[in-house]
């Protein structure tokens, strides 16, 4: 009589720990959806868990030193040879701890100079330094840098993480009690789909920690001469400037000269047998005698 109603027992606990597992994280809403966003960060998750996830997140203390920030920026560099310049872009990063993780170099052509972009992931915590090193290569163009904090989706994530290993575990020890085969197949489905769960939030906070951990550098090398220079602040640097800006628009005119020449020569060519066609048929028609009417005959 006792071991029906142990049976009994267990399959009830193990059917509503089931039951309340699926009502607390099945409530909450979709998994975040953590990725770059148009401006470079990322998108906030959306949060809406159980009491455990809010309890978590509500309690941290954060302050100024332990905020999680993503840093995306854009830099640009004028230098003599942007391909060699490639070469130092990655023994600098490579000394600072990051890596490479696109680059793009075009060669010099006769129609377009030399360039090169590369995609830098720098160590936050080195920022700074390695972007010194980075303007000491050329003459820097422009740098921009966009932070976004991102610490609250870090705690909500971790939230979610905790109360979903927290069930697994439940749902685990449960399967090592469970003494019927229906009550093991409401288990296990449980179990797989909160571990598929956790597992989507373990790769999403991994993902997020790398962002935070690595900032994001564009980097663009171009050569001498094919950027613009600023604005000029003084008045012998006016001068020089626009003098410079006239030789480069004499180069440009010259340059679309010898582009339209060959079009021009075509066309000299084509109306010049034109014009020839139309004097040979008018002086055709000028050679051509008249006929002459006959002369009418009287009689007497």
């Amino acid at each position: 009589m006792r071991r029906p109603l142990a049976v009994a027992a267990v399959a009830l606990s193990a059917l509503l720990l089931v039951g309340c597992t699926s009502s607390g994280a099945d409530s909450s809403a979709p998994a975040p959806n953590v990725g770059p966003n148009s401006s470079g960060g990322v998108t906030a998750p959306e949060i809406a868990g159980g009491e455990d996830a809010r309890s978590v997140a509500g309690d941290s203390d954060v302050t100024t030193e332990n905020r999680d920030v993503i840093t995306n920026g854009s830099v640009s560099l004028t230098v003599t040879d942007p391909i060699a310049a490639v070469e130092d872009v990655e023994a600098i990063t490579e000394r600072a701890g990051g890596r490479i993780d696109s680059r793009s170099e075009n060669p010099k052509t006769p129609n377009q100079p030399a360039s090169a972009n590369l995609s830098l992931r720098i160590p936050a915590d080195v920022l700074d330094e390695t972007l010194a090193d980075l303007r000491a290569l050329g003459t820097v163009n422009f740098v921009t840098l966009e932070k976004s904090d991102v610490t609250q989706q870090t705690r909500d994530l971790d939230a979610r993480i905790t109360s979903l290993q927290t069930s697994v575990d439940r749902l685990l020890a449960l399967m090592t009690q469970a003494t019927t085969t229906a009550d093991l197949i409401a288990i296990e489905s449980a179990l797989s789909s909160r571990q598929a769960e956790l597992e989507s939030l373990q790769s999403q906070r991994s993902y997020l920690s790398d962002q935070i951990d690595y900032a994001t550098i564009q980097l663009e090398l171009h050569p001498v001469g094919t950027v613009a220079p600023g604005t000029p602040e003084t008045f012998w640097g006016a001068i020089v400037a626009g003098w410079n800006a006239l030789v480069a628009a004499l180069g440009g005119v010259v340059v679309a000269v010898g582009f339209g020449l060959p079009w021009l020569l075509a066309l000299g060519v084509l109306a010049l047998i034109v014009l020839l066609a139309f004097r040979l048929a008018r002086r055709k028609r000028h050679e051509t005698p008249t006929p002459t009417p006959p002369t009418a005959t009287t009689t007497p």
